[in-house]
């Protein structure tokens, strides 16, 4: 492949030297494309492997969005991870290329073309929002929309979800807009098992009323509208965080005929404990929200109360069990008693593997 040079074409391939084999050393390639005017310069890449290095110190692939080496830095690239596509803001784009004297991989291979900003006339069709992407772009619509089947409208989203994330964001119907009339909104939320959902507003408008009997949000401690309610809020001061007794919880939201406020906006995410009944069917229990994919947290504190129906007794068996080995289990482990609280016989503490 050609070392460098100035490119003055619509599209084509740029290569590392002696792609596909490796490149050789002590090598400096610079090109600088260059398309039509009022277009962009595009660049995706088909391969990438350039010697590793966490700064990129050794060979290396540095681009920018102009006609020279101090012009704006998209990045300087090396690894084995092809980098995301490239677009410039002009017609031009420079690359240089360089190699020590070492190690040398099978370099990389990219394809460029001229690429044009479709979000930039009329928001390309989009009736809420335009993102321009290298060789399209996409159209995406606002909170509690959803995109047609066109994909440029927006339509109103269905206002029954179910969400099984550990965290999240909750909004009412089109945040932040203010929301619509005669409306009913329901989200159940089911954490992991042995976690407890928590609600914290971080916005909260919504018309005001002594009992809250005209627009109100309903939080419940558990999967419906039939358990215990955690509160009916209303009213523009943001309500306190609301934690369920386990790993369900339940939301609705009712709007009637006359006013409209800015609604709410809400995270949802998990902590860690809470209170669970055992059954004649085994149900699980985890020690962290994120079990099997990440290690559980530092600094924890979970406690769980098993509740049997009275007569009969909990039996509790670890499928998986890996935490901090250590001769007293005196750093992290998992501590059992026979009873409600810590003042009951204690069955045992625990740590290791096995």
């Amino acid at each position: 492949a050609i070392c460098g040079g100035e490119i003055h074409k619509n599209e084509g391939q740029i290569q590392s030297p002696n792609y596909p084999d490796d490149y050789r050393p002590m090598k400096e390639c610079v090109w600088k494309i260059t398309v039509s005017e009022n277009y962009n310069v595009g660049l995706t890449f088909q391969a990438f492997e350039i010697e590793r290095h966490d700064n990129c110190a050794y060979d290396y692939l540095e681009i920018r969005d102009g006609t020279n080496e101090n012009s704006p830095l998209i990045g300087h690239f090396c690894g084995y991870d092809k980098p995301e596509d490239i677009r410039s803001t002009s017609n031009t784009l420079w690359m240089k290329f360089v190699s020590d004297g070492t190690v040398n991989k099978a370099g990389f291979a990219a394809n460029f073309f001229r690429d044009k900003d479709e979000c930039s006339k009329d928001n390309g069709g989009c009736q809420h929002e335009c993102i321009n992407t290298v060789g399209s772009y996409v159209c995406q619509c606002r909170n509690g929309f959803v995109l047609h089947e066109n994909k440029h409208d927006c339509k109103e989203a269905e206002c029954e979800q179910k969400i099984h994330s550990p965290n999240g964001i909750i909004t009412s119907p089109n945040w932040p807009d203010k929301y619509p009339s005669r409306k009913e909104c329901t989200w159940e939320i089911s954490a992991t098992p042995g976690q407890r959902v928590k609600l914290t507003f971080n916005e909260f408008e919504i018309e005001q009323h002594q009992e809250c009997a005209y627009d109100h949000l309903e939080v419940f401690d558990g999967e419906s509208e039939k358990s215990p309610i955690l509160g009916r809020l209303c009213g523009n001061k943001i309500p306190d965080p609301l934690i369920a007794t386990g790993n369900k919880m339940f939301l609705r939201f009712i709007s009637d005929a006359s006013v409209q406020r800015k609604g709410f906006q809400a995270t949802h995410s998990t902590e860690c404990g809470g209170r669970l009944k055992a059954e004649t069917k085994p149900k699980d229990l985890y020690s962290h929200a994120q079990f099997g994919d990440n290690n559980y947290p530092v600094q924890a504190d979970c406690d769980w109360l098993l509740v049997a129906e009275r007569g009969c007794r909990v039996e509790l068996m670890f499928q998986t069990f890996e935490v901090e080995e250590e001769a007293d289990c005196g750093y992290d482990y998992v501590e059992l008693f026979d009873g409600h609280d810590k003042t009951a016989v204690r069955l045992g503490r625990f740590c290791g593997s096995g």
